[in-house]
């Protein structure tokens, strides 16, 4: 797409729009900074308008609704730069109100006309008169939990229910901190300390991550831009999604299927620890398997690794029962442990695509179940912190199954297990992704 603009509050009105429709945020936010030519000053605002609006919209949406006669008329994109300047006035201390106010009535003129303009100056005076309704005011609490941390009510409720008042405050707390930067390193190419020594001497700050053994918290930069990443010396991923393969003690001979692979995160992690073993990866897309292989390349593991354009739920078509030393299932879910990282999955999400999802999830492990060895182990995993997802699905799994137990989840952190031996992450806990991993060992 072109675009006529390089002014990074136009771009984020044009972005929010495109995004609001059911593009992704991070995809229409890479494809804006690579199709022009802001600074990096202009990039940054613009990343921080765009995930700032997603993160905030119910409380954007009920701070702006009293400004607004008729809110249903009202052109979405309008309602989208009030938005971006209302999160400025309001989450961004350095920009002043006098450039928010003349930069959003420019653009409301541009992208619309005159009698535009004239609606947006009088809803911003209105604002700067009368001042923002208070969230405070809202008698019930869960709307006023939903509006103040702009996450639907029925996940709130959800929530507490399974992890209790308190837990659930903490995690909403933490949701709308920015994400950090985190990479794994690449065993298959580079030591975590000859890793963190040369990244350092480039000017970037490092921290080893107190997640994982394979994470480094990274400030300073912007990582994938750098010889790091083009060479193949890491990959960016969160420190939580590096727990399952963690856990799964692989030797370097084994034969592992990853029966979920795409975008290849996981895949070439289990990768880096093979020699003459091989970990076959399965993906519904094979778009997303060109994925996987080009970041096997990169990351130099590319012959440990054969691609297969298979849904997870009909391995019966190409392998042999007990083929495999271990299986991963990363296994398709709500992503409700990534909301600080993807915001707009909060309000993506329904409780029936909870229940949807936790049948296939059920599907798949049945399906992989007769092709791991007799004592081997599949490791489930989710990036999801509700129990219908994990907790239920593997309980299930292995009533229908006795012949496999849940063995503890190993970490080489020593993470926290629940009194069962399953591992369940939450924001709150690292400022990491919620994730949940379960190691199912099949009995002899």
């Amino acid at each position: 797409m072109k675009y006529t603009t390089n002014n990074p509050r136009q771009l984020a009105v044009e972005t929010l729009v495109r995004t609001s429709s059911g593009s992704y945020s991070n995809l229409q936010i890479n494809a804006v900074i690579e199709s022009t030519t802001m600074n990096a000053a202009d990039r940054g605002l613009f990343t921080n308008i765009v995930y700032g609006v997603i993160q905030h919209r119910l409380t954007l949406e009920f701070q702006l609704k009293p400004f607004l006669r008729d809110p249903e008329k009202t052109e979405s994109w309008v309602k989208e730069l009030l938005y971006t300047a209302m999160y400025q006035l309001e989450y961004l201390d350095r920009v002043p109100k006098r450039a928010i106010f003349d930069e959003t009535i420019k653009i409301s003129k541009k992208m619309g006309h005159d009698g535009t303009r004239r609606f947006v100056t009088g809803i911003l005076h209105q604002m700067d008169r009368k001042g923002m309704p208070k969230i405070a005011d809202i008698q019930n609490e869960t709307d006023r939990l939903s509006v103040m941390y702009s996450v639907p009510t029925w996940l709130i409720s959800m929530l507490q229910v399974q992890l209790g008042k308190p837990k659930t405050a903490a995690i909403l707390k933490s949701l709308n901190k920015a994400p950090k930067q985190s990479v794994r390193f690449n065993a298959a190419k580079i030591t975590k300390s000859q890793l963190m020594d040369q990244l350092t001497v480039d000017g970037f700050d490092v921290e080893a991550s107190k997640v994982s053994e394979s994470g480094i918290v990274i400030d300073g930069g912007q990582i994938i831009h750098s010889s790091f990443f083009k060479d193949g010396l890491l990959t960016i991923q969160d420190e939580s999604a590096m727990l399952p393969v963690e856990s799964m003690a692989i030797h370097p001979s084994d034969l592992i299927l990853d029966a979920c692979s795409a975008p290849g995160g996981k895949t070439t992690q289990i990768a880096s620890h093979l020699t003459d073993g091989k970990v076959f990866a399965l993906d519904i897309h094979n778009n997303k398997l060109k994925t996987v292989k080009r970041n096997a390349s990169r990351l130099g593991v590319l012959p440990q690794v054969e691609t297969f354009e298979l849904d997870a739920r009909k391995v019966d078509q190409k392998f042999k029962d007990e083929m495999f030393d271990q299986i991963l299932v990363d296994a398709p879910c709500s992503g409700l442990g990534l909301l600080r990282r993807k915001p707009e999955i909060r309000y993506d999400k329904t409780p029936e695509d909870i229940e949807r999802l936790s049948h296939i999830q059920m599907q798949i492990l049945e399906a992989v179940a007769p092709k791991v060895k007799t004592g081997g182990t599949i490791t489930y995993s989710t990036c999801t912190i509700v129990k219908q997802e994990n907790q239920d699905v593997v309980s299930e799994f292995v009533r229908r199954h006795p012949d496999f137990q849940i063995d503890k989840t190993k970490t080489a952190l020593d993470l926290h297990q629940d009194e069962t031996g399953m591992l369940k992450i939450y924001p709150d806990d690292y400022e990491s992704d919620g994730f949940f991993v379960c190691s199912l060992v099949k009995k002899s």
